[in-house]
């Protein structure tokens, strides 16, 4: 009876610690399990993907499918899914052989696997190009170093397979994306839904991170006003909204070769970086310098280390990182120029300031052959 007590309280005691430890743990580790770890994530897709890369109107059909992965026991997890077409550009058949996708997940079914508390995620397919996947992946990740209020991506091995046996089983790098309601629901936010807001009227400080972070990989495709690429949330401890951007192919650092600058950007190249923010006060650059400053190593040691990239694009990325550092560090140009004579106006004017670099050459018209992760079957 006595060892039975000593049993019981023990069990108590590692009860109670368990919950206190998981009590203490951040929401994306008890409710993002999906997107808390940085490993590959490997599952197979089965259904009619002759059907599905068929639909490509503007009204696209959620198709039924399969979806199987391993659990870290071993064991086969099987959910039913649907698979639906979704993009703008990346969804025409000029530009993508293989578009784009949502993948909709049963949240009942789904509760006790990897998926769970995850609905309807953006599945980024290898469209023409598997290590356009992998270098945007990375792109996510660098905006994930400088703030909590930002995407979380997961880079996955995806079969697809063609339940009628039409197509052969082929296995792709592939992302998944975490949905809005995640990044509001891990961030204890509010989505923000205004539209026609200026820049002026964000936060301050996230604003400027956000724009100096465009400007360092290159990218020209977003707008806070028109909501392009861009999510608001509402933070109840930030007086404005904070934008958080995403949807990245476009942008230099990752080269795709369908990536055309906007003719009103007024340059040549992708690779050419411009300046799209609007002008503050040389402080609030200066702050935001020095968090890319501290972060140098890390955003460095991203992309020098990770062995997926072809050593030729990382050496051109480590290039660009310094055109990059040698403008923030000597900023009076492009940032601090425009800004100081600013300082004084409460409601600053929006600016391009070009910086016309090294400017590799891409491949524009016709991509480079890329070979699957595992041979075609």
């Amino acid at each position: 009876m006595k060892f039975l007590l000593v049993f019981l309280l023990l069990m108590l005691a590692i009860s109670v610690g368990a919950s206190a430890q998981n009590a203490s743990l951040p929401d994306s580790t008890r409710h993002n399990v999906l997107f808390s770890s940085d490993s590959v994530l490997a599952f197979t897709l089965t259904s009619s993907f002759v059907r599905i890369l068929k639909d490509r109107g503007d009204t696209t059909t959620a198709h039924p499918a399969q979806l199987n992965y391993q659990s870290p026991q071993g064991e086969t997890v099987t959910l039913p899914v649907k698979l639906q077409v979704r993009g703008n550009f990346r969804k025409l058949w000029n530009n993508c052989s293989f578009p784009p996708l949502y993948l909709n997940v049963p949240k009942k079914k789904a509760s006790h696997t990897v998926f769970a508390s995850h609905n309807k995620m953006k599945l980024v397919t290898h469209c023409e190009g598997e290590e356009y996947v992998v270098r945007e992946y990375l792109v996510y990740r660098l905006y994930n170093l400088l703030t909590d209020y930002s995407f979380r991506a997961r880079l996955c091995q995806v079969s697809y397979v063609d339940s009628a046996g039409k197509r052969p089983t082929e296995t792709r790098w592939g992302m998944l994306l975490e949905d809005e309601s995640n990044l509001v629901k891990r961030n204890g936010n509010l989505p923000n839904k205004l539209r026609q807001i200026s820049m002026a009227n964000m936060d301050s400080l996230h604003m400027a991170t956000l724009a100096v972070f465009e400007y360092l990989i290159g990218n020209t495709d977003w707008s806070v006003p028109y909501r392009h690429n861009i999510r608001l949330l509402t933070v109840p401890t930030i007086k404005n909204p904070v934008p958080v951007p995403y949807d990245f192919d476009l942008s230099g650092i990752v080269e795709a070769f369908y990536a055309l600058p906007s003719e009103n950007i007024g340059i040549a190249s992708v690779r050419e970086r411009v300046y799209r923010g609007i002008s503050y006060p040389s402080a609030l650059f200066h702050q935001v310098f020095d968090r890319f400053n501290q972060l140098k190593p890390q955003i460095y040691a991203l992309y020098a280390n990770d062995s997926r990239l072809d050593s030729a694009y990382v050496k051109r990325t480590l290039k660009y990182f310094d055109e990059f550092y040698a403008v923030i560090n000597n900023p009076v140009k492009i940032f601090l120029g425009r800004a100081q004579k600013n300082e004084v106006i409460n409601k600053p004017k929006e600016f391009s300031a070009v910086q016309k670099k090294s400017t590799p050459r891409l491949t524009t018209s016709k991509p480079a052959t890329q070979k699957p992760i595992v041979k075609k079957k």
